[in-house]
């Protein structure tokens, strides 16, 4: 009887089965939400929207989180699960979560020097930083130096009469300042400006030559005005670093912890959980070791080696490389060169010369050939090279130097393995490879002005354009002034045609020359909206989807970090930004209004507002 009773009714068992196993299939939400996890979360995110930046994944409810990871991701009933009476619960009250911004171009110390200063982002005239400089004088001593950061002349409002080139003499300073130098720093870091106490100092006179890459600027009867382009500052920068260093080894290394809590305080506050650094000495990586060691690094660093010689560098390179690692706050695998510079100080070098100042096309500060050294050491040391280049001639020829590189790369790989000359003795070597040149992720530092027919290359050469989103909206109301209407149409800041060639985009703000809000630079990318209220050759926008992905996963992949961090993935670092709302889809005006409500390291929250 059982034999015959399991044959007559198998058929009608095995139909029971398969309805088992279909219902479980259609209804994997609520089986697996049922699942108890392994491990409960420290930390969960509910009830908002949550833009993974995760293609597989798009945007969720909530999230979780166990130590400095991201363990899982869904809806509020699918993370629900993952709560114990010990988990952290953040109620998203419907806010925006992504992952934290990623700073992809600033300079770190320089960030919390600038709060050590004077203050100069805001002056709308030349008046105004008189007025600052002579305050900071009736509170120093004799013979002390007073420094401060953020002039523009082009932001002014008025230029004094009798001005240079744009820029005033120095006389009103040497007024009310005879016996304390004073050096005032360009927005751009590009140029500074100085009174007479300081240029003494430096041993600037009258006769002084200008340097390589720089310049003195003078008025007609030979006198230096108190202007200092590029190289040229210097020259008197180095005296005031003399006159710092006569504090004690106590003192210095208290204002450079100070640096770095200003600096990262500033960051976390505008939701910067990782800040691309370019760059510093291997003195200063020294210190950021320590920091990291003590564990008094408050957000990650990813560091450029900038300012040693390729003779330091060929010594030093290989003890200094630190891939990223899990968790980590320090990261140096790449080389900052540069080559020329900024726009707003007629250092960018150009193809043509500039429409106001028709006796130059701008400066070069580090010799090709030095650069070119540089790119050799790199490859054979598994450094990134990350060069300076504004002008649309800077950016050719840094595009050309990295070609040649790549090639010359490519027929050293190629024989080790086997002969890749000809008879003649040639290279059959034409063009890089794509894997190669994608393995090393060279990238173009601003990548502001480029000529039409060297866009396509930065896709083909799979070279990074490392842009500032808000330097094209801080700089757009002046740069016709420099280019003219149709240079400036047709090589300032073409964003859009460099990601539809296949380039990649990172994005930043290259603070302290702008403030370090992601918000802003955001914004400038898919408005290119000025603060005159015109907007800036718009045909050239990202989508706001572009601009979200050249602050996280992009950024994350210029630093060969998008294994760890970009994007809220299980198994990422919990870096995670909170926003007031949703900057994907809230009106375009609105986006300026949006503020960092949390910002979240390593599954710790470090700023609420």
């Amino acid at each position: 009887m059982p034999v015959l009773f399991l044959i007559r009714f198998a058929p009608l068992m095995a139909a029971f089965v398969l309805l088992l196993v279909l219902a479980a299939c259609e209804a994997p939400t609520q089986t697996q939400s049922k699942i108890q996890p392994e491990i409960f979360a420290d930390m969960v995110l509910q009830n908002g929207v949550v833009a993974t930046v995760d293609e597989a994944i798009g945007n969720v409810q909530a999230l979780a989180v166990a130590g400095h990871e991201i363990i899982a991701v869904g809806s509020d009933e699918e993370i629900g699960v993952y709560i114990n009476d010990d988990t952290q619960v953040i109620d998203l009250a419907g806010r925006f979560a992504m992952p934290g911004f990623i700073e992809g171009h600033g300079h770190f110390m320089s960030l919390g020097r600038s709060k050590q200063i004077l203050d100069l982002t805001d002056i709308t005239n030349w008046e105004q930083a008189v007025s600052r400089v002579a305050a900071a004088v009736d509170s120093a001593e004799p013979g002390e130096w007073i420094f401060g950061r953020g002039w523009h002349q082009d932001k002014w409002q008025r230029i004094p009469q009798g001005a240079i080139d744009g820029v005033p003499l120095n006389n009103t300073l040497n007024l009310i300042s005879p016996n304390n130098p004073v050096l005032l720093g360009h927005a751009s870091g590009h140029a500074a400006f100085a009174n007479d106490a300081a240029l003494q100092a430096a041993g600037i006179t009258d006769a002084t030559a200008n340097p390589e890459g720089g310049i003195i600027l003078r008025a007609e009867n030979g006198r230096a005005t108190g202007l200092l382009r590029e190289t040229a500052q210097r020259l008197v920068a180095r005296a005031g670093v003399e006159y710092e260093s006569r504090r004690s080894v106590e003192e210095v290394e208290r204002l450079k912890r100070e640096q770095v809590f200003l600096a990262s305080s500033e960051a976390l506050a505008n939701g910067v959980t990782s800040f691309q650094d370019a760059g510093a000495d291997f003195a200063t990586i020294d210190f950021f070791k320590q920091l990291e060691s003590e564990g008094a690094l408050p957000i990650r660093l990813y560091v450029m080696v900038r300012g040693e010689s390729n003779a330091q560098m060929k010594q030093l390179l290989p003890s200094y490389l630190m891939p990223a690692e899990e968790n980590d706050f320090l990261t140096v695998r790449s080389i900052k060169r540069q080559l020329d510079g900024a726009l707003g100080a007629h250092g960018a070098w150009l193809l043509e010369p500039y429409i106001d100042l028709p006796n130059t096309s701008g400066l070069v500060l580090e010799t090709l050939e030095d650069i070119q050294e540089t790119a050799r050491l790199a490859v054979k040391y598994g450094y990134q090279v990350n060069t300076h280049a504004i002008g649309d001639r800077a950016n050719r020829e840094t595009l050309d130097l990295y070609e040649r590189a790549f090639i010359s790369a490519q027929s050293q790989t190629e024989s080790q393995t086997e002969s890749t000359t000809e008879s003649n003795g040639k290279s059959t070597a034409q063009k890089p490879d794509q894997n190669l040149v994608k393995d090393l992720r060279w990238r173009v530092e601003h990548a502001q002005h480029i000529d039409p027919i060297d866009v396509p290359r930065f896709g083909e050469l799979g070279v990074i354009a490392a842009i500032q989103g808000v330097h094209c909206t801080s700089d757009g109301p002046w740069v016709p002034s420099r280019l003219g209407e149709e240079r400036t149409k047709l090589t300032s800041y073409p964003w859009r045609d460099l990601i539809d060639s296949g380039a990649v985009v990172a994005n930043g703000t290259d603070v302290p020359v702008e403030a370090i809000d992601p918000i802003a630079s955001f914004y400038a990318s898919v408005s290119r909206m000025t603060n005159n209220g015109k907007k800036f050759h718009p045909q050239q926008a990202m989508t706001r989807t572009e601009a979200l992905a050249s602050y996280t996963i992009n950024n994350a992949y210029a630093a060969f970090e998008e294994d760890h961090k970009g994007s809220l993935t299980p198994g990422k670092l919990a870096d995670i930004v909170v926003l007031s709302q949703n900057i994907l889809s809230v009106s375009e005006a609105q986006i300026p209004d949006t503020q960092v409500d949390m910002t979240i390291v390593a599954g710790q929250v470090r700023f609420q507002r």
